[in-house]
This record gives C-alpha cells, sequence and structure tokens, in this order.
C-alpha cells in the first residue's frame, strides 16, 4: 500500500491530557497536508478545530473517554455537545464493569442511546480489549453490531495494551461485515499499519503514523 492509501485510514490522534491548543492545530495542519481519515481530539477542543478546519477534515472526539465508567446520560450530553461543537466522528468506551458482570442489555443500551444522540454521525465503540477475553470480546461483536453502532474499535492507548493482530482477525470473524473495524494502539511501523489493514482494520488510531513514514522515508529508525 501506498502512504496516502493508509493515511487514508489514519485518525491522526492527539488525546494526551496536557495537549494544548498550539499543538492540536498542529495535528490539523498535519492531518490536511496528509489527507488522514479525521483529527481524533479531547471534546474541549472540539469547537476550535472544526472552526479551523472549515470541513477539510472530520473531527473526531471521544465520549466517556478513557474508563467508560460515566453515566449514559453523561456520555450523551458529552456527545450532544461535541455534536453542536462540529464534531463528525465519536469514538465511545463502553460500560466495561457491566460487560464483565453480564450485563449485556445495559451494555447496548447504553451504545444505542449514544449512537441515537449522534444520528448520522459515525459512532465509533472502544471495547479495551487488553481487559477482556476472547468470550467478551466476541460477545461485544454482537451488542456492537446489534446497537447500530458504526465501527468496533479495540483500545483507549490508556489502558494495559493496545491493538493486536489476533483481536482484529477475532473482530473481522466475528462481526462478518455488519460494521467496521478500528485498530488503536501500539501501532508502532508502517508493516504494523499493513498488517491490520490486511487483517480488516478499516481505520487506524495512532498519534505517530505520519512521524512513522517520514522517518521511514529519512532513512530513520521507526
Amino acid at each position: 500500500m501506498t502512504r496516502q492509501q493508509i493515511l487514508a485510514k489514519v485518525d491522526h490522534t492527539l488525546l494526551k491530557p496536557e495537549a494544548t491548543w498550539a499543538q492540536i492545530k498542529t495535528l490539523c495542519d498535519e492531518a490536511v497536508q496528509e489527507h488522514t481519515a479525521s483529527i481524533c481530539i479531547n471534546p474541549v477542543y472540539v469547537k476550535r478545530a472544526a472552526d479551523y478546519l472549515c470541513g477539510r477534515v472530520p473531527v473526531c472526539t471521544v465520549i466517556g473517554f478513557p474508563l467508560g465508567a460515566t453515566s449514559t446520560a453523561a456520555k450523551v450530553a458529552e456527545a450532544e455537545q461535541a455534536l453542536a461543537d462540529g464534531a463528525g466522528e465519536f469514538d465511545m468506551v463502553i460500560h466495561i464493569g457491566a460487560l464483565k458482570a453480564g450485563e449485556y442489555e445495559q451494555v447496548e443500551s447504553d451504545i444505542r442511546a449514544v449512537k441515537q444522540a449522534v444520528g448520522d454521525k459515525v459512532l465509533k465503540v472502544i471495547i479495551e480489549t487488553c481487559l477482556l477475553t476472547d468470550a467478551e470480546k466476541e460477545k461485544m461483536c454482537d451488542i456492537v453490531c446489534s446497537a447500530g453502532a458504526d465501527f468496533i474499535k479495540t483500545s483507549t492507548g490508556f489502558s494495559t495494551g493496545g491493538a493486536t493482530f489476533d483481536d482484529i482477525a477475532l473482530f473481522a470473524r466475528c462481526v462478518k461485515g455488519r460494521c467496521k473495524i478500528k485498530a488503536a494502539g501500539g501501532i508502532r511501523s508502517v508493516a504494523d499499519m499493513e498488517k491490520f489493514i490486511e487483517l480488516g482494520a478499516d481505520r487506524l488510531g495512532t498519534s505517530s503514523a505520519i512521524k512513522i513514514f517520514n522517518q521511514q522515508e529519512s532513512g530513520g529508525a521507526y
């Protein structure tokens, strides 16, 4: 795959709590220059980024991030505010404790409520694979699709691990085209990106994709 083919699938990401507007603006400029799929930022910067970008690149934000342990009402309110501020894509974190307890209806209703709040905008559902068993991951594939979300996503990047090749293969096997797949967290090389896409990832969440390409093309390590 070419650089542009890969970057067109990248959500160019900056979610560090200490991120400044100057850093977010740089992220926006890089995304425009490289034609990434979106920028992915915290909600506090959505309005400024959307005003700055003027539709040149979609603005993605995170909901209930990074723990997922807020009420459904809080997630809906957060999503509604971000939508009003100009977000076009939303990456929400599930109620992981409810999943662990087998409270599947609660997990699904949480996702469904956020999807209803964002309407026809893209909703990606972060299930935090590093905390789940394979059986729980398989169950979440069905729940995410049943709730009407657009993507199932591996990770926040803030827990004990990120995307793995095995998890993307599991997603592809279980969702069977009913929703799309996003790999996020721990993507460290062009080979990683190509492999995740080959296995079925439609999007890649990473803060370092452009840097990885630039280092590779300049002969540096990555």
